[in-house]
Protein backbone atom coordinates (compact mmCIF):
# COMPACT_ATOMS: atom_id res chain seq x y z
CA UNK A 1 0.00 0.00 0.00
CA UNK A 2 2.83 2.33 0.82
CA UNK A 3 4.54 1.57 -2.31
CA UNK A 4 1.35 2.45 -4.36
CA UNK A 5 0.79 6.06 -2.37
CA UNK A 6 4.78 6.30 -3.33
CA UNK A 7 3.87 5.34 -6.72
CA UNK A 8 1.31 8.19 -7.32
CA UNK A 9 3.45 10.96 -6.01
CA UNK A 10 6.39 10.76 -7.57
CA UNK A 11 6.75 7.40 -10.39
CA UNK A 12 6.67 3.77 -10.12
CA UNK A 13 8.23 1.77 -7.36
CA UNK A 14 10.85 -1.20 -8.35
CA UNK A 15 12.87 -3.74 -6.84
CA UNK A 16 16.04 -4.21 -8.38
CA UNK A 17 18.01 -7.66 -6.65
CA UNK A 18 21.35 -9.43 -7.30
CA UNK A 19 21.65 -12.87 -5.25
CA UNK A 20 25.20 -13.95 -4.55
CA UNK A 21 25.70 -17.21 -2.29
CA UNK A 22 25.85 -15.66 0.85
CA UNK A 23 23.47 -12.61 1.12
CA UNK A 24 20.62 -11.02 -1.63
CA UNK A 25 21.61 -7.57 -2.47
CA UNK A 26 17.78 -5.59 -3.10
CA UNK A 27 17.65 -2.12 -4.07
CA UNK A 28 13.53 -0.12 -3.95
CA UNK A 29 14.05 2.11 -6.51
CA UNK A 30 11.62 5.08 -8.01
CA UNK A 31 11.49 5.37 -11.64
CA UNK A 32 9.42 7.90 -13.80
CA UNK A 33 6.88 6.17 -16.14
CA UNK A 34 8.54 4.51 -19.47
CA UNK A 35 11.68 3.79 -17.56
CA UNK A 36 12.96 0.63 -19.16
CA UNK A 37 14.13 -2.69 -17.11
CA UNK A 38 18.12 -1.73 -17.50
CA UNK A 39 16.79 2.32 -16.60
CA UNK A 40 16.47 1.05 -13.17
CA UNK A 41 19.26 -0.83 -12.83
CA UNK A 42 21.15 1.72 -13.36
CA UNK A 43 19.55 4.16 -11.39
CA UNK A 44 19.86 1.56 -8.61
CA UNK A 45 23.71 2.04 -8.95
CA UNK A 46 23.85 -1.79 -7.77
CA UNK A 47 26.20 -2.28 -10.59
CA UNK A 48 28.69 0.08 -9.16
CA UNK A 49 28.93 -2.09 -6.38
CA UNK A 50 29.19 -5.11 -7.83
CA UNK A 51 32.21 -4.75 -10.46
CA UNK A 52 31.18 -8.17 -11.51
CA UNK A 53 28.54 -7.26 -13.40
CA UNK A 54 28.94 -6.15 -17.33
CA UNK A 55 25.70 -3.93 -17.98
CA UNK A 56 26.66 -5.44 -21.43
CA UNK A 57 26.20 -9.22 -20.68
CA UNK A 58 23.37 -8.98 -17.78
CA UNK A 59 20.73 -11.45 -18.09
CA UNK A 60 17.64 -10.37 -16.12
CA UNK A 61 14.14 -11.24 -15.43
CA UNK A 62 10.75 -10.23 -13.78
CA UNK A 63 9.90 -12.37 -11.09
CA UNK A 64 11.89 -15.22 -12.50
CA UNK A 65 10.86 -14.53 -16.03
CA UNK A 66 14.00 -14.12 -18.40
CA UNK A 67 13.91 -10.81 -20.45
CA UNK A 68 15.81 -12.46 -23.04
CA UNK A 69 14.12 -10.89 -26.15
CA UNK A 70 12.50 -14.21 -27.60
CA UNK A 71 9.23 -14.24 -25.46
CA UNK A 72 9.74 -11.23 -23.14
CA UNK A 73 11.43 -8.40 -24.34
CA UNK A 74 15.53 -7.23 -23.66
CA UNK A 75 16.01 -5.23 -20.61
CA UNK A 76 16.34 -2.14 -22.50
CA UNK A 77 12.93 -2.33 -24.55
CA UNK A 78 10.82 -3.72 -21.47
CA UNK A 79 9.30 -0.46 -19.67
CA UNK A 80 8.90 -1.51 -15.65
CA UNK A 81 5.58 -1.41 -13.96
CA UNK A 82 4.77 -1.14 -10.19
CA UNK A 83 5.68 -3.54 -7.83
CA UNK A 84 8.44 -5.27 -10.37
CA UNK A 85 10.78 -7.34 -9.17
CA UNK A 86 14.02 -7.39 -11.41
CA UNK A 87 16.25 -9.97 -10.72
CA UNK A 88 19.79 -9.69 -12.10
CA UNK A 89 20.99 -13.77 -12.65
CA UNK A 90 24.02 -14.81 -12.08
CA UNK A 91 26.21 -17.23 -14.76
CA UNK A 92 26.31 -20.65 -14.08
CA UNK A 93 29.27 -21.93 -12.48
CA UNK A 94 28.60 -25.68 -13.76
CA UNK A 95 26.26 -26.65 -16.60
CA UNK A 96 23.50 -28.51 -14.63
CA UNK A 97 23.71 -31.42 -16.78
CA UNK A 98 27.55 -32.32 -15.98
CA UNK A 99 26.19 -31.10 -11.97
CA UNK A 100 24.05 -33.96 -12.13
CA UNK A 101 26.66 -36.65 -13.90
CA UNK A 102 29.12 -35.85 -11.05
CA UNK A 103 26.61 -36.24 -8.31
CA UNK A 104 25.92 -39.53 -9.60
CA UNK A 105 28.96 -40.80 -10.46
CA UNK A 106 30.05 -40.15 -6.72
CA UNK A 107 26.86 -41.96 -5.39
CA UNK A 108 27.90 -44.83 -7.28
CA UNK A 109 31.58 -44.70 -6.08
Amino acid sequence: MADQVLDNMSGIAVSVVYALPEKQDVRKVVVQPGTTAMGAILESQILSDHPELDADELKVGVFASLLDGRSRPLPAQYEVKSGDRLEIYRPLLIDPKQARLQRAKKRRS
